[in-house]
């Protein structure tokens, strides 16, 4: 019969402690899930005890419509700030220089302002009339009451997601990796495209889910700047002050299902990629 030895038995000692920490911040971290399982759960069980209710929704076009406004400038809104943020957060990343965190807190400021503030502020540069919008209405470009102003409101909501997310993934890249590339005769366009960019993709794609689902349940700052097309977050406020919770829960669980098959196939994807 074999008895442990004292380094084996240690290391199960060490074991059972790492496993047993595990459990404990488990069963802490699983009042939040409960938080939130409780909360939408109700609704879900509500609205089974009126699925006439939910049928009438999925054929009401006013509904799939605003919900198709709000998926579809969110999705423009997402890839706009892909476009200019990752740069800007790659740039943040590895650069260092005098001033750096001035305008880090400055492209922070949308995470903090009140979003009605943040809509105020939109309108002033955007309407008709503003500093931006009395320009883009000369070539036929119009932001208020109008799809483009959902996009704007949306994206100044929602950029500094992608934007941090980004720019500590690329600070997790050691740019001796680049230098090593680039001393094999990679350009350094190549050396960000093949090496730094694939190995932040993680935090990347991570700040994308984020900036588009802040931007999808965006709604003080878009009911200011752009209250038509109506928008899901729109539609919803207005049946339930008109109507109440029988017409706008209908509407509140067919939006959490569409954005919940959204993000389990993104997510299904990018762990398949892996």
């Amino acid at each position: 019969m074999r008895f442990p030895t004292n380094g084996s038995l240690n290391r199960q000692i060490k074991k059972s402690k790492i496993e047993a920490l595990f459990l404990f911040f488990l069963s802490i971290g699983s009042l939040l899930l409960l938080f939130v399982c409780a909360t939408l759960g109700n609704m879900f069980y509500e609205q089974l005890n009126d699925l006439p209710g939910l049928i009438n929704t999925l054929k009401d076009p006013a509904v799939l419509h605003s919900i198709w406004v709000s998926v579809s400038a969110t999705t423009v809104s997402t890839l706009t700030a892909f476009l200019f943020g990752v740069p800007l957060a790659y740039f943040l990343a590895r650069k260092d220089f005098l001033g750096k965190g001035f305008i880090e807190g400055v492209l922070d400021v949308p995470l903090m302002i009140p979003h009605i503030v943040a809509g105020i502020a939109l309108y002033g540069v955007f309407a008709q009339s503003g500093l931006i919008g009395s320009p883009f209405r000369k070539i036929g470009i119009i932001f208020q009451d109008a799809f483009p102003g959902i996009v704007v409101a949306m994206l100044f909501m929602s950029f500094p997601y992608l934007v941090d997310s980004a720019k500590e993934g690329f600070k997790t890249v050691d740019p001796r990796l680049e230098n090593v590339a680039r001393s094999l005769g990679v350009s350094q366009w190549k050396a960000f495209t093949k090496v730094t960019f694939p190995l932040a993709f993680p935090s990347i794609f991570n700040g994308v889910l984020l900036c588009w689902a802040r931007g999808i349940s965006e709604f003080s700052a878009v009911l200011i700047l752009a209250y038509f097309p109506k928008s899901a977050p729109i539609l919803i406020y207005e049946k339930f002050t008109s109507f109440g919770l029988a017409v706008s829960r209908p509407i509140s669980v067919l939006l959490i299902l569409i954005c919940l098959l959204i993000f389990v196939f993104l997510r299904t994807c990018k762990r398949r990629k892996q």
